[in-house]
């Protein structure tokens, strides 16, 4: 009986994960544009064109900027030797960051459970096990998430970071020759290590606490000659750090304004992770009884601690760091199905978790209006689905690599992914010295009551060639001397050439 159980556990997640593939490769086609896809489509574009000094991806400035990553670096390169269009390049990364994050989960599974059922249930619960309500966030691996940052810097840091955990669990194993923790692994381990804070700094910090916890948790306890060549790759991994030449790592420290935007991370946690608390929190309970230093208990409580350590403090920012308390939770809560000791026990858990991952699945299921049209998914489903933005494809045949654009926020997150700049950054941007100033210069070109007199200043101090604007936005009136319209975009928007 308990076979045949195991058998239709493991048909059941190898078909179920392996739809969830397909789904996200047709996403990839699709490419849906919302959130930061605008800078690093950006940050390719001046890659492209500037490889060794690009400037500010966002505003005509020579400034370092965080996104030059070892990862961007290289689809940079990619973009300029082949020629391919950034969304290419972007859908390459796509492929990549996705089959990283695969691969990574089944490589660190492995390292705790030889069920072959284990990898695709894994997967199942990273993407499912959520909450009742929806939650997208770049470095988190909910489906909707997923299918909205399949090709940003996140997923593919995310997935390094499965591989970095399951190579520092086989090198502190020793198993066989080459998986000792010698000293080409730690530093190789090192440097790895390194390249996903560099990529994406926030699922850096998650890496690191999973990382620790695997250290922690290593039985036996490694050797302090194991202890010194960790220390040594360590060593190295801040070497790398201290010397990349894009952007100053530890500079990164110091960044402030980022508070109001993460706050949200600590509302409605329930609705959005409370799926993964039930399931996940009962097995995380049921490790730690038989191990006080179980690596995936030490991991959820490291990202737990620093999680309400932001939310205490107001340093709300760190809350990033809750995937480091959400993946083993969710990680555990796969594993247990193979792990809990009496059978009928371990009926009635698979039972309550594939509850909560059907629940998941409804939850996210207007993911499939990415890639089945709207009017062909049952009303509910559709009624799920959140459309992407549109993009400025329309403006880029007159708009060209370079010229200056004045354009709110919202504008000013897209625009730049087609080569041109905006006056302001669409984005916080930490080695703008003038950020303030430019943003304060949009508010007072939009603004009501603004002169003309000054907002031709603010056009002319800018090098602005053009004008992007929604009908009520405010700036020059339509029929001024210094504009000429050149074109209109979707929901009226209007695009102005500047004159002289």
């Amino acid at each position: 009986m308990r076979v045949a159980t195991n058998a239709v556990i493991r048909r059941a997640a190898w078909a179920a994960a392996a739809l969830v593939l397909v789904l996200l490769l047709l996403v990839i086609v699709r490419l849906p544009w919302a959130g930061d896809l605008g800078i690093h489509a950006a940050t390719i574009e001046r890659l492209r064109h500037h490889l060794a000094d690009p400037g500010n991806p966002l505003v005509d400035a020579d400034t370092p900027s965080p996104y030059y990553s070892p990862w961007m670096l290289l689809l940079g390169s990619l973009a300029k030797v082949t020629g391919l269009g950034t969304f290419v390049v972007l859908r390459v990364a796509a492929l990549v960051g996705l089959g990283l994050l695969v691969t990574g989960v089944i490589h660190f599974v492995r390292t705790f459970s030889a069920r072959r059922a284990a990898p695709p249930l894994a997967l199942l619960c990273l993407v499912l096990l959520w909450g009742p309500a929806l939650f997208n966030w770049s470095g988190f691996t909910g489906l909707n998430s997923l299918a909205l940052t399949i090709s940003y810097p996140s997923t593919f840091a995310l997935g390094l970071s499965f591989h970095f955990w399951a190579l520092l669990r086989k090198a502190l194993r020793g198993r066989g020759a080459g998986w000792d923790a010698g000293w080409g692994m730690c530093l190789g381990l090192g440097l790895l290590w390194s390249v996903i804070l560099l990529s994406h700094q926030f699922t850096g910090v998650v890496a690191s606490c999973g990382g620790l916890a695997m250290v922690l948790g290593a039985r036996p306890w490694p050797s302090r000659v194991v202890l010194v060549r960790l220390g040594g790759g360590l060593v190295a991994g801040l070497a790398v750090l201290a010397l990349w030449p894009y952007y100053s790592f530890f500079g990164l420290f110091g960044a402030g304004g980022l508070e109001q935007i993460h706050r949200s991370l600590y509302r409605d946690l329930l609705p959005h992770f409370g799926l993964a608390a039930l399931p996940g929190g009962v097995a995380l309970a049921l490790r730690w009884r038989r191990d006080r230093r179980d690596p995936l208990v030490l991991f959820f409580l490291l990202g737990a601690a620093m999680f309400a350590a932001g939310g205490l403090t107001g340093r709300y920012s760190w809350g990033r760091v809750l995937p480091a308390a959400l993946i083993p939770a969710q990680l555990a809560a796969a594993l247990a199905v193979f792990e809990v000791g009496r059978a009928g026990v371990r009926r009635a858990f698979a039972g309550v978790l594939g509850a909560a991952l059907l629940v998941g699945a409804w939850t996210q299921a207007g993911t499939l209006g990415y890639v089945v049209p709207r009017d062909a998914l049952p009303a509910r489903v559709a009624a799920k689905y959140k459309p992407p933005w549109p993009g400025y494809n329309w403006l880029a045949p007159k708009v060209k690599y370079g010229d200056v654009v004045m354009a709110k926020t919202f504008p000013s997150r897209q625009i730049p992914a087609y080569g041109p700049y905006t006056v302001a950054p669409g984005y916080p941007d930490f080695f703008l010295p003038d950020q303030e100033e430019r943003i304060a210069a949009v508010r007072d070109y939009f603004a009501a009551g603004t002169p003309r007199a000054e907002r031709l200043d603010i056009l002319r101090r800018y090098g602005v060639r053009w004008v992007v604007e929604y009908p009520g936005d405010g700036g020059l009136g339509a029929d001024d001397s210094a504009l000429r319209r050149a074109g209109t975009g979707p929901k009226g928007q209007v695009l102005y050439e500047v004159r002289g």
